[in-house]
């Protein structure tokens, strides 16, 4: 044998003994993988209530997908994307949050006080001079900081636009800032500000205002540049749907009822102009950029320095502890149990575990997104359908299933 062939057969035999020594290790991590990758028992009975509940309640279109630390596990579509084009829900679907946006917004204003640029208990009206036209009972519009519009504790109205008569030529939302202003001196303070929890929406549009006026930058510029960007969440948008992903786009519709009783399914297309609601609801993504999003709120780094430090570049996790302390007291949801309100996330105390999340309703389209930062399960479901005879738009499937999706969770 020569000196070469020697070598050779050295060699190859110290690769062996290195692949037979890796094996283990390699198959500790494929189960692990494997083990991640597996649903719950309880996700086939979910999905079955699911259907079920969506076809009860004519929801034309819906989608659902289960996390654990930071990876999808399961995932389940229903129905109709566009029904009159003979679309199906699919993984692709792109789907819009409503108020889940909000939680965008939040983020960026915790940024901009990481980075010295605002204090949380700032006077709003340092920013936005024009809410001394609002009318206040209580004393001083001064009185009202960051921290209360983060809160939903600023006595602000819920709707923008509490004037629709229901008139064809009515706009969906108010389309300018100065239609906001406009409103302002025919307004008021429901009550002492930082007393209690009233949602609102407009609160959100205050915060979009004053990160604008602290960066130079419209609200839309400055989420996608420090938030969506940085994630790598690149189907997500705002407005109306990007060319290249105008197929993937839902229709979204809403159950009517005419004055003589039967219901109809109306569709409303696959566009609307949300205006100037956008920071507070104008989310548009696919189910799998919520999901990367989660991964994000539950800091799933798995071991990843690189990723850590993005994660910890776009907000460090002690602003995110903060976000997530109960501050206020909503009201008890369907099923009787408490709700918080902490910094623009909802708290839900659930047996021993502590939930945290969002819901969305605009236009014809409804979402929630929960987790435990505990565990760092998580679950993200969109409908395109909801209901105009009910107040809140909310369908009765919807809220059985976010109950469910609940208990997978905790």
């Amino acid at each position: 044998m020569t000196n070469a062939s020697a070598s050779y057969r050295a060699a190859g035999l110290a690769a062996a003994c290195i692949l037979i020594a890796a094996a283990p290790a390699v198959a500790r991590a494929q189960h692990r993988a494997a083990a991640v990758a597996a649903p719950p028992p309880a996700w086939q009975p979910f999905t079955q209530l699911f259907d079920s509940a969506a076809h009860g309640d004519s929801i034309v279109g819906a989608a659902v997908l289960l996390m654990r630390d930071g990876r999808p596990v399961a995932h389940h579509e229903y129905g109709w994307g566009d029904r009159a084009r003979g679309q199906r829900i699919t993984e692709r679907s792109i789907f819009h949050y409503g108020s889940i946006t909000k939680t965008l917004t939040a983020i960026a204003i915790m940024q901009l006080r990481d980075r010295g640029r605002l204090t949380l208990d700032d006077r709003v009206t340092s920013y936005i001079p024009e809410l001394r036209l609002v009318h206040d009972p209580y004393g001083s519009m001064d009185s009202i900081t960051i921290r209360m519009l983060m809160s939903h504790s600023a006595g602000f109205q819920n709707p923008t636009w509490p004037y629709k008569q229901g008139k064809p030529w009515e706009p969906f939302e108010p389309t300018t800032w100065s239609q906001l202003v406009a409103m302002m001196p025919y307004q008021e303070v429901f009550f002492k500000p930082g007393s209690r929890y009233s949602y609102s929406n407009p609160g959100f549009i205050y915060l979009a205002r004053i990160i604008e006026k602290r960066t130079g930058d419209p609200w839309e510029t400055y989420v996608q540049k420090n938030i969506l960007s940085p994630l790598g969440l690149d189907r997500s948008y705002f407005g109306v749907t990007p060319y290249y992903l105008a197929d993937d786009r839902s229709a979204n519709y809403t159950l009517v009822r005419d004055s003589s009783g039967p219901e109809r399914v109306q569709d409303n297309g696959r566009e609307f102009d949300p205006g100037i609601t956008i920071p507070n609801g104008g989310w548009n993504a696919p189910l799998v950029d919520l999901a990367a999003y989660l991964a994000f709120l539950t800091n799933a780094t798995h071991g990843d320095t690189a990723r850590a430090r993005r994660y910890d570049t776009v907000l460090r996790r002690s602003s995110f502890a903060e976000m997530w302390h109960p501050l206020y007291l909503t009201s008890p949801d369907s099923a009787g149990n408490p709700e918080w309100m902490g910094l623009s996330f909802f708290i839900l105390p659930r047996g021993s575990a502590t939930l945290v999340g969002h819901t969305g309703s605009q236009a014809g389209f409804l979402a929630f997104m929960y987790f435990n930062p505990a565990t760092k399960a998580a679950i993200v479901a969109a409908f395109n359908t909801n209901d105009e005879a009910r107040p809140d738009g909310v369908r009765s499937a919807f809220e059985t299933i976010r109950q469910k999706a609940l208990e997978l969770i905790q």
